[in-house]
């Protein structure tokens, strides 16, 4: 359910948004609330057709059509081979963006791609902005992402006030990919402060110890944090199925592990901690929440 939110005023715009998962679809509903003109496009027509049977706005049989009047496109798609078609495909948006067009894409891709967009789309008179998100699908709900950004800083200035509407957060970090960098190191703190999570949780419960009361008393101090809080009860509970998935934190781990192959960073602990998802995925649990690497432990 989509959260009620004050919006800012902005001048409305007409907006494609390409991929209505779990994360794009209450994305492009915050939009329509905030009065732009919204059509939509999903691999899948029928979801498109459910969303606008749900909140209104348009939709459109490929992402050229849902580009060809647009102002402002919005990619939310898996990764880079799907952002790649969406966009330059034979039916790409970019095909039909009129010139002057800026494309966000909240996608969570390689830094490499985010730059070859943004120079490759250039004499086109396009502008990318690449903006990976976190916060996860509660986020997304109620309009809380924060949003991580790299491009050209006029176009970032033009796009910041339409992206709050599903934000509490949007900032410049710089040249193109500097988005996906810093999304990078966002997964790569998650990751290990799940598993330190999952160690220390598991130790408490087969020492005897009331988990309820030890989660109260240590997310008040310096061990506490997000993860702590929204997912150490689920996690004693033994509670997966919501949230950001397996799968997809491998997806992300990938790309951290390939691109810190090409700076040369050494990441033995997130390489360590990828492999432990793949436990996780073997024991049949891929599209669990990521909080899920404690089932390893018991």
């Amino acid at each position: 359910m989509i959260a009620d939110k004050t919006y800012e005023a902005v001048s409305p715009l007409r907006i494609a948004f390409l991929g209505l998962g779990t994360m794009g679809a209450p994305m492009a509903a915050h939009l329509l609330r905030a009065g732009h003109q919204v059509t939509v496009y999903n691999r899948t027509a029928a979801k498109a057709q459910a969303w606008v049977a749900t909140h209104g706005g348009t939709c459109a049989a490929t992402p050229a059509e849902a580009a060809a009047q647009a102002q402002l496109v919005v990619t939310c798609v898996g990764n880079d081979t799907d952002l790649q078609q969406v966009l330059r495909g034979p039916q790409g948006a970019c095909t039909t963006l009129p010139q002057g067009g800026i494309v966000v894409d909240h996608t969570t891709t390689s830094a490499d791609i985010a730059r070859r967009l943004a120079a490759e789309l250039a004499p086109q008179g396009h502008t990318v902005i690449d903006a990976p998100v976190s916060g996860g699908n509660l986020g997304a709900l109620n309009g809380a992402l924060t949003v991580m950004c790299g491009g050209d800083a006029q176009a970032f200035a033009r796009v910041q006030p339409v992206l709050m509407a599903y934000s509490r957060a949007v900032t410049h970090l710089g040249a193109a990919g500097n988005g996906q960098l810093a999304k990078m190191v966002n997964q790569v703190c998650v990751a290990g402060l799940l598993q330190g999570l999952a160690e220390g949780l598991a130790f408490g419960q087969k020492a005897g110890l009331d988990m309820a009361q030890v989660l109260h008393v240590i997310t008040q101090g310096a061990a506490g944090s997000w993860q702590m809080q929204h997912r150490g009860p689920t996690m004693v509970k033994d509670e997966f199925d919501f949230g950001f998935a397996v799968d997809w934190m491998r997806k992300d781990l990938g790309l951290v592990l390939d691109e810190a192959r090409r700076q040369q960073a050494t990441m033995p602990v997130t390489a360590l901690i990828d492999q432990f998802y793949a436990d996780v995925q073997a024991m049949g649990g891929g599209r669990w929440d990521t909080s899920s690497l404690i089932r390893r432990l018991r």
